[in-house]
């Protein structure tokens, strides 16, 4: 999932989902359920495909060879299901593909200690072993940042630890009770964190907050790279041995140099900066080896279908999809392995049912979703609408629904409504036979940050599933633990069959699902 994400309310004109729910005369096939239950709760595959996505195909950064590997993989595993045209679809440039060949960093003085890292993706490689003495860098301002001239050549420069680890006296792992659930079928505006007696700010103060920031790193990296420093060792956060990780340079292929830099435990990090600033000098020892691709810098979605049976609505199409890029110091298994694992058991219970959809259902797994959606928006704008203008390609008018999965591992509990009041009553009425899996809410609010927007910014029915928060946004969203081993299987085999059923149902009734009225477009008139 994009780390951008945005949590809003829907209008003050959403009614609760149960209210709706009692207008509705929404036809549900019980008979077409239970094939999918039984398939997808008895024959399921989805573990095996997550082990492939996971241990065998390895990170997936956008560009890497762990994507061509998954890209290949998914193709072959869907034709094996059964489906059509399992295509590679070009959606545009992204840039450079970046892989890690070689990683290894450890305090080498005043004694030895092994350190947790990774390289920062899109950083280039150590000039062969280095070992180097330690300079700490700290600085809010410009002016603060002067008085390290002249002092960093042939350093390796320790950053600031902005978000120290604290404590914990609360799990990490958490499932939503009935009481979290009621109050989001309700609309009740999500809980906020506690006062800490910091003044409020607007979104307007916290972009510009970040953007400071931003700039202020930027001029940090460029005096580094002119001073000569070796080396850089950063952190983005996390505790008890989990960092979280991100792109330390930009992918595109004329991008300015920066130096070699490892995204750390902030423990590791914490431990060097208390030394140096004891007095005490720190020698660190590091390799990496990265290794950048620029012959094809094109990016690729992975289509393939089930064909629709009506003479009438095959030509119209529900899609479905999840991200299949992933960060890069774990093998992305929550995010979002899980998700396409999901998505691929779907179609798979599907076509084992024997059920014979009438509209065509189409899957996606996008690449650069990390980036910006990329795969999704572009392929949105290639087949329907680009929101700048919102000019309606052919293609828009066929779809039906885009039903995504990119929040985790978490079973499903209900389905996000994305302000489509029109679809509450549908959407229940299609959850009750989950009720016994724990699936029963339709929400009235929004969430964002993830593929499903891409279509909803042209209008299109595009919705995100609820889902157990479980340790996705304290142990796994983007850090070195992401990896299979977080993965629960009865969760995932309960998603593929609520995920099957939504699709299912909305292949086979008799309209598309209700459309919101289109926006506006994005880009001012010339």
């Amino acid at each position: 999932m994009n780390t951008f994400r945005l949590f809003t309310l829907a209008s003050s004109l959403a009614i609760a989902a149960p209210t709706l729910a009692q207008q509705t005369t929404e036809k549900v096939d019980q008979a077409a359920i239970a094939k999918i239950k039984d398939e997808g709760m008895n024959r399921s595959k989805v573990m095996e495909t997550a082990f492939y996505l996971t241990d065998v195909c390895g990170p997936r950064l956008a560009g890497s060879d762990g994507l061509k590997r998954a890209y290949d993989w998914t193709k072959t595993r869907l034709t094996q299901y059964g489906l059509t045209n399992a295509n590679l679809e070009p959606w545009g440039d992204f840039g450079r593909g970046w892989d890690i060949e070689k990683s290894y960093v450890a305090m080498t003085a005043p004694y030895y200690h092994t350190m947790i890292g990774a390289p920062k993706a899109w950083t280039p490689s150590t000039s062969g072993n280095v070992k180097k003495q330690v300079a700490y860098v700290k600085a809010t301002t410009e002016a603060e940042l002067d008085k390290y001239k002249g002092q960093l050549r042939d350093k390796i420069v320790v950053l600031e630890v902005a978000t120290p680890p604290k404590e914990g006296f609360e799990p990490d792992a958490k499932r939503y009770t009935d009481e979290e659930l009621k109050k989001m079928a309700d609309g009740t505006p999500a809980a906020r964190p506690a006062a800490t007696g910091t003044p409020a700010t607007s979104e307007a103060d916290r972009m510009a907050t970040y953007r400071a920031r931003m700039a202020l790193r930027t001029k940090m990296s460029e005096m580094m790279m002119s001073e000569g420093a070796a080396a850089v060792l950063s952190t983005r956060g996390g505790s008890q041995g989990t960092f979280f990780t991100s792109n330390g340079a930009p992918y595109a292929p004329d991008a300015k140099p920066v130096l070699p830099e490892i995204e750390m435990s902030p423990e590791d990090q914490l431990r060097i900066i208390r030394l140096v600033e004891a007095g005490i000098p720190v020698e660190v020892e590091m390799e990496t080896k990265t290794r950048f691709q620029t012959q094809d810098l094109k990016g690729y979605n992975v289509i393939a279908e089930i064909p629709g049976t009506d003479k009438k609505l095959k030509s119209e199409v529900v899609m479905l999809g999840g991200h299949l890029d992933s960060w890069h110091a774990a093998t992305g298994a929550t995010d979002n392995a899980a998700g396409c694992a999901v998505m691929m058991e779907a179609v798979r219970i599907l076509k084992a049912s024997g059920l014979k959809p009438r509209r065509t259902i189409r899957i996606a797994l996008w690449s650069a979703e990390e980036q910006g959606l990329f795969g999704s928006r572009n392929y949105v704008k290639n087949h329907f609408a680009d929101p700048a203008t919102m000019k309606l390609l052919p293609e828009h008018e066929k779809l039906a629904a885009y039903f995504n999965l990119d929040n985790g591992g978490g079973k499903i509990r209900g389905i996000y409504q994305q302000s489509n009041e029109a679809v509450a009553p549908i959407f229940t009425a299609w959850l009750v036979p989950f009720a016994d899996l724990g699936a029963t809410t339709v929400t009235p609010r929004n969430t964002g940050g993830t593929d499903h927007l891409s279509f909803d910014a042209v209008g299109l029915p595009g919705f995100q599933f609820i889902q157990d928060p479980l340790d996705y946004g304290t142990r796994t969203h983007h850090t070195n633990q992401d990896t299979y081993d977080r993965l629960i299987p009865e969760d995932l085999k309960q998603a593929s069959v609520v995920v099957a059923s939504f699709v299912y149902n909305a292949a086979m009734r008799d309209q598309k699902l209700p459309r919101k009225p289109l926006p506006a477009a994005t880009a001012k008139a010339q």
